[in-house]
């Protein structure tokens, strides 16, 4: 029935007045309670709780109080949820007895404090708290936090410690190569009081309770506890995010973060040469971070634990780019700084599954992440459109500097540091797949930025030399300028990221090779660097001719191709790739002075030997053969 004229514009058709006697009343009628995630896992419908709000909300903070529990002095602290600057009288008394804990030994005064929780807070919340409490802590023209994380600005790997004991002095990598320095329980047990202390002193303390590895038969249960909004924004991101109802049966976490960053360690501990210390306990299952406010501590102390873990459910975690075609053809890409790993593995023909961190299981590959954490320095619209459309409402920015008045990113500013990093879930991405899991890779290629000249800008790998070249992990730096002379650098990571793995290279390069043999995946070494000479006198090949490359090998017809031998290394190299220049797939062919290209290749040969002699006394069981066949892979003189 149409409206009277009347009735057209009558605002005194609707109350002129809220229904609240005070401001506290109004602004209460402002926000809603919501029961459920406002982003319910993909394919299913939010089931009914089966506890009450206050039942599920007493074992969330039990099991967070037993998280925050000193081994000295009682069994935990009193935790409270929300804010402290939004104290209401009758909360404490309510929360007071969700605490069943009694002192043990002795009590101190932080016994008789409550701890406020802040627990799996929202971006707009940790926004507000991040503004309102952390210095430094600012919105940018976008959208974005941007946030510092004050005098440490990248990862602090000679500060890093593994408890060694009896589950691991046998099982991991320890010894010359090996990126993990041995502690012991008690130094642990030290810098986990000192970490507990510290968090259990503030007035409020951020839990994120979340996931790790989208394939659902193998996830991780995490529990970071921080100091800071930045922290528990940044897990947010880069964790995988739980739904209300995967919260409400979380239960105990299976890892759990200690990040008391802001707070040293004391360096009179035994084992600490700083005051800053990361220290594993895969035992206690347990990190504990001091010293460093630098988030992707965080980040890559998990990717360490899960490889740990997950190869022992017979699962290969790899430190990798993954995307797939609309055919379900996955690929994974390895590769170090400059090497062209995330710009390769995005490909607007194709859905992107993770950008760093996966697990390569019997059903397929899974990203361990629920975000991304991409590098900003000199970052721009037209080279790399996803990452700058993702820094948004949500996004965390480290580092970086920006306009005062209009807030404006400069990506090219270094003034604060080199390494400006944004944080941002990876739903930001256009063409993400979610779920982020996929079926066994087709192709695995390792992308190497050789600044010598001599690597072929493709090579078709057999399963012993990608074995070797995964092993070896291998790109070249330029150094800087010296008297106009620019010498090429070197630089190996086994596996594409010896920092953060935890058993021997081998083991994970003979559980590649086995996927790779059972699933029907080839291997590929792909240039991303210099063809015609070295850095100086040859040039960059170009980024056109390596998507061309890299299109082939999704394809499928490079595998088709017709190969030759090259001399030394021994690698297979196409005669011909559609749209590339014939005279520069084999490298001499590039240089003018074929003298000079033999004398470098000799060089860089003599490079991967050399570091590969770390790794030539690894045996499985009591026999090297498989470390022998490894070595025959690579270069002969």
């Amino acid at each position: 029935m149409p409206k009277s004229p009347n009735e057209i514009c009558d605002e005194t058709a609707h109350p002129t007045t809220v229904k609240a006697t005070t401001i506290d009343e109004l602004h209460s009628l402002q926000k809603k309670k919501t029961s459920q995630s406002p982003n319910p896992p993909s394919g299913g419908q939010a089931t009914p709780f089966t506890l009450s709000e206050d039942e599920r909300s007493k074992q969330q903070l039990q099991s967070i109080s037993a998280s925050l529990a000193s081994l000295t002095r009682e069994t935990g602290p009193k935790v409270v949820k929300g804010d402290p600057e939004k104290r209401y009288e009758g909360s404490r008394v309510a929360h007071a007895q969700h605490h069943v804990a009694t002192p043990t030994i002795s009590v101190s005064d932080s016994s008789l404090k409550f701890t406020h929780v802040l627990y799996n807070l929202s971006p707009a919340e940790l926004y507000e708290q991040a503004i309102k409490y952390e210095k430094g802590s600012f919105i940018t023209s976008t959208g974005a936090l941007a946030t510092l994380s004050g005098a440490k600005t990248g990862r602090s790997p000679r500060d890093k410690r593994v408890v060694k004991d009896d589950l691991t002095k046998n099982d991991l990598w320890w010894g010359k190569g090996s990126p993990n320095i041995e502690m012991d329980e008690h130094s642990f047990m030290v810098n986990r009081e000192r970490a507990v202390d510290y968090l259990n002193s503030l007035d409020k303390v951020f839990v994120n309770d979340q996931f790790l590895n989208w394939d659902p038969e193998n996830k991780i249960k995490v529990r970071i506890v921080s100091a800071r909004a930045y922290h528990s924004l940044f897990m947010h991101n880069m964790c995988i995010r739980p739904s209300a109802e995967e919260l409400e049966n979380f239960g105990t976490p299976d890892f759990t973060i200690y990040n008391a960053g802001q707070f040293p360690c004391n360096r009179y501990t035994h084992y600490m040469t700083s005051s800053t210390s990361i220290d594993l306990n895969l035992a206690r299952k347990e990190m504990v971070i001091l010293g460093t406010q630098y988030a992707g501590e965080m980040k890559k102390g998990l990717f360490s634990v899960m490889h740990y873990l997950m190869p022992l459910r017979k699962i290969l975690s790899l430190h990798s780019g993954c995307n797939v075609g609309k055919e379900g053809d996955v690929a994974l890409f390895f590769g170090l700084s400059g090497t062209g790993k995330t710009t390769l593995s995005t490909d607007h023909n194709r859905y992107l599954i993770g950008d760093d961190e996966h697990c390569w299981s019997e059903s397929g590959v899974s990203n361990i992440e629920g975000g991304c954490y991409a590098k900003c320095i000199d970052l721009s619209q037209e080279k790399e459109p996803d990452i700058w459309n993702a820094i948004k409402f949500g996004t965390v920015l480290e580092n970086v500097v920006f306009d005062e008045h209009f807030r404006v990113v400069d990506y090219t500013d270094k003034s604060v540091t080199e390494n400006t990093r944004a944080s941002y879930p990876i739903e930001y991405i256009p063409n993400a797949k979610i779920p982020c899991v996929g079926p066994h890779p087709k192709n695995v290629i390792l992308l190497a930025c050789d600044a010598f000249g001599v690597l072929p800008p493709i090579s078709k790998l057999n399963l012993p030399q990608t074995m070797y070249h995964f092993i070896s992990g291998y790109t070249a730096l330029v150094a800087g300028t010296e008297e106009g002379i620019k010498e090429p650098q070197a630089t190996f990571s086994a596996c594409f990221g010896a920092a953060f793995l935890m058993l021997h290279p081998t083991r994970y390069a003979a559980m590649l090779a086995e996927k790779m043999q059972q699933h029907g995946a080839t291997g590929w070494l792909v240039n991303t660097g210099w063809s015609g000479g070295s850095y100086g006198s040859g040039s960059r090949i170009k980024l056109a001719y390596t998507r061309k490359i890299i299109d082939a090998i999704h394809s499928g017809s490079l595998l088709n191709a017709k190969y030759k031998k090259t001399e030394i290394f021994g690698f297979e190299i196409p005669t011909e790739v559609q749209g590339v220049p014939s005279e520069i797939l084999d490298p001499v062919n590039a240089w003018a002075d074929k003298n000079a290209y033999k004398e470098t290749l000799l060089k860089l040969a003599g490079l991967f030997k050399n570091n590969f002699e770390t790794f030539t006394d690894y045996k499985i069981g009591t026999s090297d053969k498989l470390t022998q066949e490894i070595l025959a892979a690579g270069p002969i003189f």
